[in-house]
């Protein structure tokens, strides 16, 4: 069995997914980027500010499901630009999380006209 979660305060999608599903004990989100959720417009010229942007993005699909960051348990980020950016993106990811951090797979990608695109799996604990 799974449940759409939906959530105003991140971006909506801009195709045929969902912003994220309960499956269980878990909440898998769709990779996530940095559009503002009122105007649909790209966030920041540069890596930090589009990372903020993706984060509070995917703090408001956690939230729907009263879920925090602390609940995440894997991520998985594209970097536009892996080598250039990639110091810059994690100081902005890791003041997101206290330790233990996630376990996390960092990759770089073509993405579309964006820096950081990121998907997370959190877990509800009982």
């Amino acid at each position: 069995m799974k449940k759409e979660l939906r959530s105003t305060e991140g971006a909506a999608p801009v195709g045929a997914y969902s912003q994220g599903l309960v499956v269980g004990d878990f909440v898998y989100t769709s990779g996530a980027g940095p559009l503002h959720p009122d105007t649909g417009e790209i966030v920041g010229d540069d890596v930090a500010a589009q990372t903020h942007q993706t984060m509070r993005n995917l703090g408001a699909i956690l939230a729907a499901h009263g879920l925090g960051f602390d609940d995440v348990i894997k991520a998985t980020v594209h970097l536009q630009h892996l080598k250039r950016d990639f110091a810059a993106f994690n100081e902005v990811y890791k003041s997101y999380f206290t330790q233990p951090y996630p376990v996390r797979t960092t990759v770089g990608s073509d993405l579309m006209n964006i820096l950081v695109e990121i998907d997370f799996v959190a877990h509800k604990s009982a």
